[in-house]
Formats: structure tokens, sequence, C-alpha cells
């Protein structure tokens, strides 16, 4: 353990050694200071496994990286809507870090699927803020119980790879908060991460590197954050700028550069010697942290961790289609057609590029079962290969079922790059509709990232996502089709029926210099859902080889002066917890997981709000017959939007469902709650202010109606009808202020409308 003194460092270390601090001193550490005995610590990839790089004097960071476990991708973790997975994933991969001298992991990457054709979405958890935030806390939470960090990527908007270094995200400060920093509050007020990583692009035209609103307002001021923030390699800009907007770690090395920036600026007087010390005494406070609690001699088993990987990757594969065919019978002459059956893909490119110390594949699983093997088609070329096609047609015909492995090639997805269509190669699919004409018991077993396009979707028997499982998928996959475990995971994303659906399509990847994220909070499963539109699999989508009852949804409200009714309702204040409990029972014949889902739905809202949005999740798993109960705790924020008005989330008042699902298709219990807010949105009146705006904020705005009634009622000089006044209601309602004056000859009581301001004011 080596003790460091932060206040006395500060105190010794000359200007120049505190700027040259908040360089890296490589490509992979930072710097020591050998006459202080202050040490570097080396950050390293991640997130799915330890990409450790073998650095040499004369490269630039690009060396070999060590053998290592690659874990299933964050793509398909999330599809286990299980955070004890991914916390038990963190603690081992923490394990790692320890034995190999690595202080920072760098990961997740949290950022929203905005669009299927981001190349890196392999890499990101969800559709939804909730799921990633809940999984990316545990996932840190779990990394930091071995005393290793972790950096929270790219913070924020970073959701194309197109121009990613360039590009300037414009959104709104609602879509914002709501989607796309929703995910990173989740973490930092949960898990503390000891660094959080800036992206490359603007938002709204400022870098994130220098964003002042984003790093110290929000991320520092609101969140508490205390670690400190690095840049994405490469992505500084204006590096005096950045420090006073709270980036503290320039990576990789400057070259001096930016460090002599820093010097100058404080000489000049452009940047107080307070805030560069403070910088230095951030990144000093997490090498210190490192130090103190690191652990000497730890050796772990690579080959007990390829066995953990084997297991989460069986846990996050998600059945899509099962017409009886699965699972296979060990005795059933099974035909494996495809690459991948022999060479998977098991992980995207890019960074987070793993050198496993071993693949398994799903040939070399199935030995001793009753199966053949037919190439089918070349990963590297898209065009079908007639030869390998006929001969995988051959085989088929003559087996029992056949088991086709598809999926995209390394080149079709990575960092870097986004893709240009959701199909699969041509050569696969050509390949998959002609073993159809001879074998229809066939089963599709899909290596893929990101959602893609299935034109035979309705033709095959089954259908069994793996995502990006790991080096030990083909292991899992052969667990999945024979039974020995049964598919529990479900869509972290939703499969459109066809790019055009999708949301961002029209601003997606924008132009050379923007991208407006125009959908606003109608991202993923909260559009699809809004437009009533048919999808190719929903979120929360998945199958199992057993079957579960939901039953006696209840509602209990916590901390309350005592339950009452609103309406027919039970209510609850804003400052009250919400229990919510169901019970879920296996009704079928074998041991399964079900992954219960809690929806909210604002029934009455004033503001543009999704149908439903995910609040709660819990992976349950039951034995045959058995049944558990499920409880769930909802708060304030379970029901809150962001109000830019008020700067801060906001619950309105009035009637909230609480729906339970299967999938955000498929609702099976429903109950409704009356939540009465303690809170009032700020009063802004000016030209444009409506008397319906007016009234929202009176507590009996047909006071409001009375008295506009008859003003208009004694100009006019006689009573209106019933049908009068319900038509001049609704009309009242769209009247401005600013017509308010010239209104005023016919009836217009201004006298008394000013009054009505006035009160509401106070």
């Amino acid at each position: 353990m080596k003790t460091i003194d932060i206040k006395k460092l500060l105190a010794e270390l000359t200007l120049e050694e505190k700027a040259g601090l908040c360089s890296g001193a490589d490509f992979w550490h930072t710097k020591a200071v050998e006459r202080l005995g202050l040490p570097a610590i080396m950050v390293s990839d991640g997130p799915h496994g330890l990409r450790k790089i073998r650095q040499m004097p004369e490269q630039i960071g690009m060396g070999e990286s060590i053998k290592a476990v690659c874990f299933p991708t964050a793509a398909a973790l999330a599809c286990s809507f299980d955070v004890a997975l991914l916390y038990t994933l963190g603690g081992t991969l923490g394990e790692e870090c320890q034995a190999e001298d690595v202080a920072v992991v760098l990961g997740p990457a949290v950022h929203m699927k905005r669009s299927p054709l981001c190349g890196r979405n392999f890499e990101y958890f969800s559709e939804d803020p909730y799921l990633a935030g809940e999984l990316g806390a545990s996932y840190v939470n779990g990394v930091q119980s071995r005393n290793v960090g972790t950096s929270v990527k790219h913070f924020a908007a970073n959701n194309q790879e197109t121009r990613r270094m360039s590009i300037s995200a414009e959104v709104d400060e609602r879509t914002l908060r709501e989607i796309y920093l929703a995910a990173y509050e989740t973490i930092v007020k949960k898990a503390r991460p000891w660094t959080m990583m800036c992206s490359y692009n603007c938002i709204n035209g400022v870098y994130s590197c220098e964003n002042d609103w984003l790093l110290n307002k929000v991320l520092r001021g609101e969140w508490g954050f205390d670690g400190f923030v690095m840049t994405d390699w490469g992505a500084m800009n204006d590096r005096v700028k950045a420090v006073k907007a709270g980036l503290e770690l320039e990576m990789p090395a400057s070259g001096g550069m930016n460090d002599r920036l820093l010097v100058e600026a404080v000489n000049n007087g452009t940047l107080s010697i307070e805030v560069l010390d403070q910088a230095v005494e951030r990144i000093l406070t997490i090498v210190k942290r490192y130090y103190e609690g690191k652990v000497e001699g730890i050796v772990f088993d690579r080959e007990e961790h390829h066995k953990l990987a084997r297991k989460m990757a069986a846990e996050c594969a998600v059945l899509l289609k099962n017409d009886g065919i699965l699972p296979l019978k060990e005795t059933t002459k099974v035909a494996f057609i495809g690459e991948f059956a022999v060479a998977p893909r098991y992980q995207g490119g890019g960074s987070s590029h793993i050198n496993s110390f071993k693949v398994t594949n799903a040939l070399d699983a199935a030995k001793g079962y009753s199966m053949s093997f037919a190439k089918g088609y070349e990963a590297l070329n898209d065009e079908p290969d007639l030869s390998l096609i006929q001969e995988a047609v051959n085989l088929a015909r003559d087996a029992e079922a056949a088991v086709i492995f598809a999926g995209l090639p390394d080149h079709y997805e990575s960092e870097g790059y986004d893709r240009a269509h959701l199909d699969l190669p041509a050569c696969q699919n050509v390949l998959i509709e002609e073993v159809l004409k001879v074998q229809p018991n066939t089963v599709v077993v899909l290596h893929n990232g990101s959602p893609v396009a299935l034109p035979w979707v309705n033709k095959v028997k089954a259908i069994l996502e793996v995502y990006l499982g790991g080096q030990a998928v083909g292991e899992a996959t052969i667990d999945l089709l024979y039974g020995k475990a049964n598919p529990c995971g479900k869509l972290a994303e939703t499969f459109p029926l066809k790019l055009q659906d999708n949301p961002s399509h029209l601003n997606f990847p924008g132009t050379n210099r923007t991208v407006e994220y125009r959908e606003g909070v109608f991202i993923g499963y909260r559009y699809y859902d809004a437009k009533a539109m048919d999808v190719l699999f929903p979120f929360g989508y998945g199958l199992s080889y057993t079957t579960f009852d939901y039953s006696d949804l209840g509602l209990k409200v916590i901390n309350s002066d005592g339950a009452s009714e609103q309406n027919g309702r039970l209510s609850m204040g804003d400052t009250d917890q919400l229990e919510v409990s169901l019970k879920v029972r296996n009704t079928g014949s074998v041991y399964g997981k079900e992954i219960v889902q809690l929806y909210v739905r604002d029934a009455e809202a004033s503001v543009g709000r999704p149908p439903k949005e995910l609040k709660g999740f819990l992976k349950v798993a039951l034995a045959p017959g058995e049944e558990k109960t499920v409880t769930f705790l909802l708060d304030k924020r379970s029901f809150a939007y962001y109000s830019t008005d008020l700067g801060d989330w906001f619950a309105e008042s009035g009637a909230y469902d609480i729906l339970i699902g299967k999938s955000s298709r498929e609702i099976v219990l429903e109950a409704s709650i009356e939540l009465q807010s303690s809170q009032k949105l700020p009063l802004i009146f000016d030209d444009r202010t409506t008397f319906a705006d007016i009234m929202a904020h009176m507590d009996d705005p047909s006071l409001f109606y009375q008295l506009m009634a008859e003003g208009f009622t004694s100009a006019a000089g006689a009573s209106m009808s019933s049908e009068e006044r319900r038509m001049f209601m609704e009309i009242i309602k769209a009247t401005t202020l600013h017509s308010a004056r010239s209104l005023a000859g016919i009836g217009m009581p201004l006298d008394k409308l000013d009054a009505i301001l006035e009160s509401l004011k106070r």
C-alpha cells in the first residue's frame, strides 16, 4: 500500500508539473513525478474484456493486447435485464485489472441506441435510459468493488460514428435530460464512478470537453460527481477552456504542447492557479485511491472466467421465434450450416476488441450430437457462392432439421463508421431461402450487434438471437439449442420492420456540421408505441421453453400520512413512494427465468409524453409450478418529466397507469394511481400566454369561465345558449393576453383579469 499525501504534493509540485499531470504520459498512462514519489496509473480499454496493450516504446498505443477473456458485449448483456449479472461481470473484470495493474477500465458506454445504423451499437446497452442506467450502475459498482475505477463514456450524445469527432448534436434540454443524460445520472448517483470520459462531438455547438453546462453545472453541481473527467483519445479542443469547464485529464499525451498552454494561461492570468490545483487534486485523488487499495499477487483463472462467459452468454440470448422445434433432441439429425458455426462473430471492431485467449464454436461444442456441417457462405464475401449454397442444400435435404448460423460480418459494424442498411449479407439471405425450399424445419441463429432485417421471418421455425455473445458463445448456443439452458433474455431494443420506420431516419446522420434530434423524447419503443406502428420484434420481447402467468397486482402507498382515494383511485403525494407487487408463476414443465417489466403511463399528461416508459424490471427464476411475489418501489422520478420551465423533474397531478408487461407490447396487468403534486410550474405571463394557461394555475378555473361569460354576455345584451356557451369556452381557452385589450370594447373585463393575474403571481 502506497500512501500519497495530496496536500503535500500540491504544495511541492511546480506549475509545470501541475500542468503536465493534466495530460497523459503516453497512450495509456498518466504522468509520474519521480522526484516526489508520485506514481503513474494505467488505463485500459474495455468494457466487456480487458484490452491491455503491450506497448513498446516506439509504438503509439497500437501494440498487441494481452490474451484475455471476451465476455458478451453490452448489446447482449442488456438483454439479460439482470443487474446481478452485470455486477458479477464488473467484479470479474476488476479482478483481472488488479492482476494486470490497470487502475481504470474505460467503460461502460451508455449511449442510447437512437438509430440501429450506429456502427458502435454493439457496445451500448439499450434504447431505454432506465435500463441502461440500472445495468451500467451495477457494472460500475462491480468493477469498483475491486478498487479499480471505471470511466463511463462517452459523455454525451455520441449516438453515431459518422463525423463523431466534429458533429454537433442539436438536442433540446428536455430530450437531453430524459433520454441522453439519464443513464449517466443514474450511474453517477448510484455508483460514483471514478472517472467520466467526454465524447468527441459538440452538444448544441459546444464541444463536450469544454462544455461548462454539461460538466460543471450538471455533472458536478447537480449530480454530485466527485471523480475526474478525461477526454476521449484526441478529443481535446481548447485546453484552457476545458480545464475551466471541468475537464481534468487530456488523453493521450499532447507532446507537452497543451501543458505549456496551461502554464502560459496561469502566468498571464487567464486561468487561476486555484482552478488548475483543483484539476490536479481530482486526478491525484484517483491515483491515491488506486494505490492505497491495490492488492498484490492476484492471479485469476482464465478458464474459470471462460466458464462464466458461457453462462452469461446463455443468460443474454433472446429466443425470437419458436414454432415448437426447440429445444432440439440430441438424437435429431441436424445440419449445421454457416461459417459462423465454426468461426462465430462474437465481438465488435474497434477499441473494445479483445485478444481472446480462446474461442469456442458451435460445431465443436456439438460433438457427440447427430450433426453434420456445411459452410454455406464466406463471411468476407457478400455475394452468394452457388457451390457452397448447393452443398448446404444437399446436406439440409438429408437431415431432419437445419440450423443456419447467420449474422453480420466484422466489416458491417465497427467503431469508426455507421451501417448503411439493416440487411444481412445477400449470401446469407439467399442461403436461408434455398435451404427452406428443401428443409422446413429450419432454425436461424443470429450473430449481430444491432437489429437486422429478416425477410424470411415467417418461413423459419425458430430464431435464436445470440447477439455478440463473447468468446464462449459457441458453447452457450448449443446449451440453448438443445435445452441444457432455457432462453431467458429479452430485447433491450426494438427491431423495426424497416429502416424507414425508425424515428431518427430523416435526421440521421445529419449534415457535415450538425445532426438534429428532432424526434425528441420519442426514440425506440416510445415512438413506435406512440405511432401504434407494427414492429418486427418489440422492446422487452423474448420467448422461453416454459410459460409464465402473472396475477394479483397490488399497489401500496409508502411513507404517506395515510392512503386515500381521489377520483375513485388510490392517491399518493409526490414525496411518497409506491410499492407495486404481483405474483409470477411458472406454468410450464421446465425451470426458467422471466423478466417482469413495469411501465408507467401518464394518463392525463399536459405535455407530449410517450404512451409508456420503463420504470422497473426484475428477473425471477422459477421451477415448474413455483410462484413468487415480485415487488417494485416507485418514487416521484418514476412519474416525472423534465420541465425546462421549472428547471427540474416535475410529476404533475393526475392519473397514472401502472402497466406490468412481458414486453412493451404485451401488457398483462394494469392498475391506476392518482398523484397529487406538491410543485407548481412557474407562472410565465407574456403576450403569448393563453387563457388556458391561466386557468391551469387556478384552483377553480370555472370562476374564470364565469367571469368571461358574464362580461361578453353583458356586452351582447343577451344570455347564451348551452351550445353557444360551450363553443365560447373553447374560444376563450385559445385567447392570448395580447388580444385582451383589443377585446375590451366587447366585454373583456380587464380589471378583473388583472386581479386574477396578480393573485396567481402571489
